[in-house]
């Protein structure tokens, strides 16, 4: 995180954590492997990236993704939210609507980071629809999240949303839990909730600092022990920037 602050424009944000939990709640898996969260992760980068693999009415590339999301240089971490997330043993014929997918985008549990929404304000939000989709329902469904009084943006941003729509529908993994979809929704968006995330990074980060747990793999490498510390200051300042956010 520390070296991404100044060599990264924009980078969306994954942590295993967030995705076992997808996995043994949504997707039924009572003990997921790396396969299992590799193929979750694939899937919802397959949608990042479906605009500049497939033609489509709206496209959104990843220019268009760094200058809608990122109002400042620190503040470029968008979190990814993916749906529908269903066990294909449970899956039914009936496919849900616009208006779902869009929902459950903005449920916590279908972030792919452990953060809370009650917690955050959005800053920016970027909604990427591919398969059986239309402009109308898309505009439908954003009318009525805009409703919402728990989809909230920080006072200083207008509660605008990048819109991106490609024809391709998801491609199901056939070695993967997760049914197939004639549609799908992808969601990128810089919160302020995320700096529960740092928080919780921080503090392990601190134990383990202070404990030299590892430490000596780097110091072998020609790593010195300030460049540690000097990383889990700046982390504390990244949390403390997405905080300040929130407060403007």
């Amino acid at each position: 995180t520390n070296h991404s602050l100044s060599c990264v424009d924009c980078a969306f944000l994954a942590d295993n954590e967030a995705m076992y939990d997808i996995s043994q709640t949504k997707l039924k898996i009572d003990n997921p492997n790396y396969g299992t969260l590799n193929r979750l992760l694939a899937q919802t980068v397959s949608s990042i990236t479906a605009s500049l693999r497939f033609k489509g009415t709206l496209n959104a590339d990843f220019i268009d993704f760094q200058t809608n999301l990122v109002p400042y240089p620190r503040i470029h971490f968008p979190i990814m939210s993916y749906a529908p997330i269903i066990n294909s043993d449970m899956a039914t014929h009936e496919s849900l609507s616009v208006q779902d997918l869009t929902s459950k985008c903005f449920d916590h549990s279908n972030r792919l980071v452990r953060c809370e929404n009650e917690y955050g304000r959005y800053i920016s939000c970027c909604l990427l629809y591919r398969g059986d989709v239309t402009p109308k329902d898309v505009n439908g469904a954003i009318a009525l999240i805009k409703q919402k009084k728990c989809v909230q943006f920080v006072q200083w941003s207008p509660t605008g949303f990048k819109i991106g729509i490609n024809g391709q529908a998801p491609a199901p993994d056939p070695e993967g839990n997760m049914a197939g979809a004639t549609k799908a929704c992808c969601m990128l968006s810089n919160t302020t909730a995320i700096k529960e995330a740092w928080s919780n990074l921080n503090i392990k980060f601190h134990v383990m600092v202070n404990k030299k747990t590892f430490l000596h793999w780097y110091l072998k490498e020609g790593m010195e022990e300030q460049e540690f510390f000097d990383a889990q200051d700046d982390l504390l300042q990244l949390e403390q920037d997405y905080e300040g956010l929130a407060d403007e």
